[in-house]
């Protein structure tokens, strides 16, 4: 029965902690509002207080209690969902968890990948992101019937 869901715990782990060692890594090797320039994008240091795309700046502690709202709806109730959605949700819950850290010792997100013609962003949002697509493909993509 455990085995049903490691694929929830596994992708929410590994989500979580893809974000926070890239994060520190970033923070430790980029000085704030500083960027490493490659042909195609960035990789900078910013610090986004906002959501996607820095709209709602300053509202972190609106973001906190979300993120932590999302956190525990979601590990008190991924059991009652379809094993086929188990690894959409430990993509929520891994990129919600490692933003939620993030606000709570910043104050604010690390950003960091930046193509320049889209807002910074990063593993966490990307994870999220995704699953907000496939949640969507899955809902209004045509199902094959069997007649």
């Amino acid at each position: 029965m455990a085995n049903k869901y490691i694929t929830f715990w596994s992708v929410a782990i590994f989500v979580f902690v893809l974000d926070i060692v890239t994060k520190l890594l970033v923070a430790k090797n980029i000085p704030l509002n500083r960027s490493i320039d490659f042909p195609f994008f960035s990789i900078s240091h910013i610090l986004n207080t906002g959501t996607a795309f820095g709209v709602l700046k300053n509202a972190s502690w609106f973001f906190v209690v979300f993120a932590v709202a999302v956190s525990v709806f979601l590990i008190l109730k991924y059991k009652t969902f379809a094993k086929n959605i188990q690894p959409i949700l430990g993509l929520i819950l891994g990129g919600a968890v490692g933003n939620l850290v993030d606000r709570l010792l910043y104050g604010a997100v690390i950003d960091f990948i930046d193509f320049h013609f889209w807002p910074a962003f990063n593993v966490a949002d990307t994870a999220i992101s995704v699953a907000v697509v496939l949640i969507l493909l899955r809902e209004y993509w045509p199902q094959k019937r069997n007649i």
